[in-house]
C-alpha cells in the first residue's frame, strides 16, 4: 500500500493515509481512460440540430424560370439544394448521441485516473473538510492552504450544503460526491481534493 500524506483545511500534515494499490496503485490505461472520456462528451451532447430538407421547406410549386433562353441552368424546383433557399442534403435532425460501455472498461478508467493522480502528486487528502457556514472566502483560503489554487475537483462522502455553495462562485473549482464523479472531471481539474472520509469510501465502492 502507498502512503500518501494527509493535511488539515489550514493545510498543515496530521498524519498519513493507506492507499489501496488495487484501487490508487494499478498502472494506468490510458486507452480505458480515453474511451470514458469520449463517452461521458458524447452523451451530454444535446443533439438537437435541425435543418429543413427539400420536402419540408416552403416553396417549389412551379417551376423557377424557363426551360431555354435564360442561360442558366435547367431547374424544377425552387426547394432544390442547389438553390439558394433551398433544402439540405442529407438535413441533420434532433438525435440522441448517447451510447453505453462495459461496466469493467468504466471500472478500469476509473480506478486509472485515481493511479494517475496519485502517480502525478495531485491528490490532496484532507481529513476533514467542514463550514459553519456557506462562505467563498473560507473556501478560498482553504485551497489556498493545501496549493490549489489551480482547477480542483473536490469529492466528499456525503453531500454537504456549505462546501457546495461556498465552491459554487470559484471558477474552476467543482465539487462531487463519490457516487457522483467521473473520469472526466478528475482528469479534467488539476488538482483533486478529496477527506479522508471519501477515501474510505472510494475503496469500499470499489474494491
Amino acid at each position: 500500500m502507498s502512503k500518501v500524506t494527509m493535511l488539515n483545511m489550514a493545510g498543515q500534515e496530521v498524519g498519513t493515509i493507506e492507499l489501496k494499490d488495487a484501487i490508487f496503485g494499478i498502472e494506468p490505461n490510458q486507452n480505458a481512460v480515453h474511451a470514458v472520456v469520449k463517452n461521458i462528451l458524447a452523451n451530454r451532447r444535446q443533439g438537437t440540430q435541425s435543418a429543413k430538407t427539400r420536402a419540408e421547406v416552403r416553396g417549389g410549386g412551379r417551376k423557377p424560370f424557363r426551360q431555354k433562353g435564360t442561360g442558366r441552368h435547367r431547374q424544377g424546383s425552387s426547394t432544390d439544394p442547389s438553390q439558394v433557399g433551398g433544402g439540405v442534403v442529407f438535413a441533420p435532425k434532433p438525435r440522441s448521441y448517447r451510447y453505453t460501455l462495459p461496466k469493467k472498461l468504466r471500472r478500469l478508467a476509473m480506478l486509472s485516473a485515481l493511479s494517475s493522480k496519485v502517480q502525478e502528486k495531485e491528490m490532496i487528502v484532507i481529513d476533514e473538510i467542514k463550514f459553519d457556514e456557506p462562505k467563498t472566502k473560507e473556501m478560498v483560503k482553504m485551497l489556498a492552504a493545501v496549493n490549489a489554487e489551480k482547477k480542483a475537483l473536490i469529492v466528499t462522502a456525503e453531500k454537504d450544503y456549505n462546501i457546495v455553495k461556498s465552491a459554487a462562485n470559484i471558477p474552476g473549482v467543482r465539487t462531487a460526491l463519490v457516487t457522483t464523479m467521473n473520469v472526466y472531471d478528475i482528469i479534467n481539474h488539476t488538482n483533486f481534493i478529496v477527506t479522508k472520509e471519501a477515501v474510505e469510501k472510494i475503496e469500499e465502492v470499489y474494491s
